[in-house]
């Protein structure tokens, strides 16, 4: 975690630059103690929109940080400037890990940081982003791509959910939900989801399941079927499939997983319960069914999760200077 670098010049896009402010700076609400420490990096001074920003650091800055974050990039059609290529190229080798947002995964494929790799951009992008480098597999349909130091996302709200992804990666899942409902966006959308839905996103207490789901939530160390949830419901199994699928753009039982891997996400951080304990606070009955599906899901063992969250209770800042 540490610092965490953005790279700003001319003709970036300020709704996805103030977006990782937002996310990367100021911590108003004590989440972790140390937070981030933010720097704009870029030549002096900075215009992105209509605003005039005046940068802490040069780009050689970018070096220094743990993340560095590409905001997108306004005008694909023109290559980005060198001296940002280079500098984002620079901190890469230097150790940093580096994440676009939206159409800055043009930066890094010019820095030669997605070659070889899967990426994605913003979805009316991804033809550009694949012909001008081939050597970039490009996915026009995930919210985003995490290769481990180089990460890239699709557009707009797909950029939160990128930088809430570093959050939870390097804070836990507890202290990322938490941002998030400070932030009143989805605490959660796995970077395999599709970039788009064909269906408006509900508010929040108006559509068919708005009793249902916090009601599931609140009972999952119950083994929850689907006629449970329909008859809670007071619809029919179809029926409810159909307001799932519309709701949260997948199925009761695919939504009752999630639910229960993100609570066992929260509990193996947060307490000493064993993993039977686990298994069983959160509905899988038993400890070789948590392991069976969080190792699916999460991509490594729950123990392995534990260790590795709890190693990260955060040394003291370091001062950047």
């Amino acid at each position: 975690m540490g610092t965490v670098a953005l790279a700003v010049t001319d003709g970036m896009l300020h709704f996805e630059l103030a977006l990782a402010c937002e996310v990367f700076g100021a911590n108003p609400i004590g989440l972790a103690d140390p937070w981030y420490r933010l720097a704009l990096c870029g030549p002096s001074p900075v215009r992105v929109g209509r605003f005039r920003l005046e940068p802490d650091r040069g780009l050689d800055g970018l070096a220094d940080a743990d993340t560095v974050i590409v905001p997108g990039w306004a005008d694909v059609d023109e290559d980005p400037p060198a001296d940002l290529v280079d500098a984002v190229r620079a901190a890469h080798q230097a150790g940093a890990r580096v994440a676009s947002l939206c159409t800055g995964a043009f930066v890094l494929a010019a820095a030669g940081l997605l070659d070889d790799r899967c990426a994605t951009t913003h979805w009316a992008h991804t033809r550009a982003l694949a012909a001008r480098y081939p050597r970039v597999t490009v996915d026009p349909d995930v919210l985003y791509v995490d290769n481990g130091s180089v990460l890239t996302s699709a557009g707009k709200a797909a950029a939160m959910d990128l930088c809430l992804h570093l959050v939870r990666l390097d804070h836990g899942s507890s202290i990322a939900n938490t941002l998030a409902r400070r932030l009143v966006v989805p605490p959660h959308r796995d970077g395999g989801q599709a970039q788009f839905v064909t269906t408006p996103v509900p508010a929040p207490d108006n559509h068919p399941l708005a009793d249902l789901l916090p009601w599931a939530v609140e009972r999952l160390d119950q083994p929850l079927t689907v006629q449970d949830l329909a008859r809670r419901a007071n619809m029919s199994s179809r029926n409810l499939g159909r307001h799932f699928r519309a709701v949260t753009g997948t199925t009761p039982l695919q939504w009752l997983l999630v639910q229960r891997i993100r609570h066992a996400q929260e509990l193996l951080e947060a307490t000493d319960d064993s993993i039977d304990a686990v298994a069983a606070a959160t509905g899988m009955g038993t400890a070789t069914t948590l392991r069976r599906n969080f190792n699916r899901t999460v991509g490594v063992p729950p123990d392995t999760y534990r260790r590795t969250f709890r190693s990260r209770s955060s040394p003291a800042a370091q001062n950047w200077t």
